[in-house]
């Protein structure tokens, strides 16, 4: 057995946001909403970082570890969770240009 299959490795997943000029505090408002969210469930708090300087202006970006997808998966697809999610992300596309979510393997 390789020393991989010993270790528990937890998961970064990133959700960058490309907001419209002006709109990165009502987004960031969102973010700590699900933060609170996601504490109650148990899935830890996530970072919410805005851009000083970034690959283009008005980036917000939450991040949080978890322990696999299917942990996650399981916790977004709960009808409970997935409507609150839901009411407080509603109309976000009003703040948002563009994004995208990266989900990294956390090594050390």
């Amino acid at each position: 057995m390789g020393y991989r299959e010993k270790e528990e490795r937890m998961l970064l997943i990133r959700e960058i946001f490309f907001c419209k000029p002006g709109q990165v505090r009502p987004m960031v408002e969102k973010f700590k909403a699900i933060n609170a969210m996601s504490e109650r469930l148990g899935m830890g708090k996530s970072r919410i970082m805005t851009d000083l300087s970034a690959e283009r202006y008005w980036t917000v970006v939450s991040e949080w570890e978890v322990k696999s997808l299917g942990e996650f998966e399981r916790v977004m697809s709960d009808p409970d969770v997935n409507k609150e999610f839901g009411q407080i992300m509603k109309d976000y596309h009003t703040f948002v240009e563009s994004g995208r979510r990266e989900i990294y393997t956390i090594e050390a």
